[in-house]
């Protein structure tokens, strides 16, 4: 029996995640900071898929949940077999006009956090010789995005250069790189998307489908939709000047930004 660890697991990404390995019969321990929602959802996949799904209510930005998440990583005992690192948030402005303490939140969940849970759980995985880490990246990691863009380009090259040192070991390494997704990231960061087309968002569950799909073939990143795949290629190929200079159009001071959707704000939530 399979057992799967997912940050983040109250709502969207997260909750999806934990629906698609509920459905592949893993046993589930899900980690985020609401204990009320995260049974209410152990409660509904437990009645649906009648799988088992431990609770671990957690503040990942508090040093001793954190620590607490990974001492249960690193449980030989009870061995988890793939963890998934989703959780995390975004902030409404560029960095020049967010408090530098809510910066330096927002790095550490998207870096530091996942780092160390990763660190916790291989040991196990490369004794056992199988599993997975599954990391949750952004298309916002390929453009000039500030602090987001930059945590979530760092997590897609550890995905990849971490893929390469546990190969050896049988362990599986995945980066999750969604454009756009329906969840409740945006509300919570206080991002207006309203200006954004119905044609560039995915369903959660869609990118979730996608991912086991390609955890399964071994393959080192997960992009859903062609229109993402092909906006992939291209942040990657143009030069790097012409990609900057196309952002730094939509990067302005929160007092002079128009009504409506800020492009690059919505792409640093694109993934919860």
């Amino acid at each position: 029996m399979t057992t799967v660890l997912i940050t983040g697991a109250s709502a969207g990404l997260g909750a999806a995640f934990a629906r698609g390995f509920a459905a592949k019969g893993a046993d589930l321990i899900l980690v985020a900071r609401d204990k009320d929602r995260l049974e209410t959802v152990a409660r509904e996949l437990g009645r649906e898929f009648g799988t088992v799904a431990e609770v671990l209510p957690a503040d990942l930005l508090d040093p001793g949940d954190c620590a607490a998440v990974a001492e249960r990583l690193a449980d030989r005992t009870r061995p988890v077999d793939i963890l998934v690192n989703n959780a995390g948030f975004g902030l409404p402005a560029p960095f020049p006009y967010n408090p530098a303490e809510d910066e330096e939140r927002m790095l550490d969940l998207l870096v530091k956090v996942p780092l160390r849970l990763t660190h916790a759980v291989l040991p196990g995985l490369r004794e056992r010789r199988r599993g997975a880490v599954v990391n949750v990246s952004s298309v916002a990691g390929l453009l000039p995005t500030g602090t987001y863009g930059a945590a979530k380009a760092w997590i897609t090259a550890f995905s990849e250069s971490l893929r390469v040192d546990m190969a050896p070991y049988g362990v599986r390494v995945l980066a999750v790189v969604p454009g756009f997704t329906r969840t409740e990231f945006q509300e919570r960061a206080g991002m207006d998307v309203s200006a954004l087309r119905e044609a560039v968002w995915l369903e959660p569950q869609a990118v979730v489908d996608q991912a086991l799909r390609d955890l399964a073939l071994r393959r080192p990143l997960s992009i859903t939709g062609r229109r993402y795949q092909a906006y992939a290629l291209a942040a990657r190929h143009l030069p790097r000047t012409f990609v900057a200079r196309r952002m730094a159009r939509t990067r302005r001071a929160p007092a002079d930004r128009p009504d409506g959707a800020d492009a690059v704000a919505a792409a640093r939530c694109a993934d919860r």
